[in-house]
């Protein structure tokens, strides 16, 4: 790595720890980085997903831990999830996460996650059967109110611990869906095994549209950061500050038009 490629590098976590990361951090990434790397590249400046991967890395230092989703849905189609093998559909960030070599994967087939850092190996051997439940990597992430971070795309089309925030309160737009099929773990080993989804209410014609709640957030000053295309492109939340806000719209029987909204039937 060049000496002008390790200051880009610096600078970036220094974007981030201005954007309301700090050392030590347990942090759940999300990303899109297509318009992000495209501003360096107008710039003749030429950054990789695994130099943004690094540039999170030093951010929260050696007693951090990142954790990036490396979400696949194929498992829903009958496809064989394998643990080491199947990519994550979730971004170039986060499939870089996937392939370094200090990695380790949760394993829900739709829902998985890579951690990184300090903490990784709580995550280490974790088949959490319902994807957003308490024994999830978000259920982690609330325990020790880790934060969550999102670089250059808008919350409404990220955030799944909102998921999270929906089982364990009994949202009423969602349902417990389970879904079987072929798995391959660690060890190679293939089996037939059952996950859990808190999943969209089709009958009731349910779309998510968390957009509402985002705005609310943003007004309140929670979000600590900036908005996609603004600034460093990074906005930054407690995960107890997020549980708290959509926690009390449920409870208040406000979801409708704040989480989800009803469409028109076919």
């Amino acid at each position: 790595m060049t000496e002008n490629k390790n200051k880009i590098i610096d600078k970036l976590a220094e974007d981030w720890l201005e954007s309301g990361l700090e050392k030590g951090d347990m942090v759940l990434v999300h990303s899109a980085l297509s318009n992000y790397l495209k501003r360096f590249r107008e710039k003749n400046i030429k950054l990789s997903p695994n130099d943004i991967l690094e540039s999170f890395l030093r951010a929260v230092g050696e007693n951090g831990t990142l954790i990036f989703p490396t979400f696949n849905f194929e498992f829903t189609k009958g496809k064989t999830f394998d643990i080491r093998n199947t990519v994550s559909e979730t971004g170039a960030l986060t499939e870089a996460a996937r392939l370094h070599p200090d990695s380790v994967r949760t394993g829900h087939p739709l829902f998985s996650f890579t951690a990184l850092g300090k903490e990784k190996d709580r995550f280490r051997g974790l088949y959490n059967f319902s994807a957003f439940g308490k024994d999830s990597p978000f259920g982690i992430l609330h325990e020790v109110n880790g934060k969550i971070a999102v670089l250059d795309i808008g919350g409404e089309r990220s955030s799944t611990f909102y998921h999270y925030v929906e089982e364990s309160e009994n949202a009423p737009n969602r349902y417990h869906k389970i879904f079987r099929g072929p798995y391959i773990d660690y060890d190679g080993k293939e089996s037939i095994r059952e996950f859990n989804l808190y999943a969209r209410n089709l009958e009731m014609n349910v779309i998510t549209d968390i957009k509402p709640m985002e705005d609310l957030i943003w007004s309140k000053n929670l979000y600590i950061g900036y908005p996609p295309g603004e600034g460093t492109c990074l906005h930054v939340i407690d995960a107890n500050t997020l549980y708290d806000e959509i926690a009390a719209i449920i409870r208040q029987g406000k979801a409708l038009n704040m989480l989800y909204r009803i469409g028109k039937k076919d």
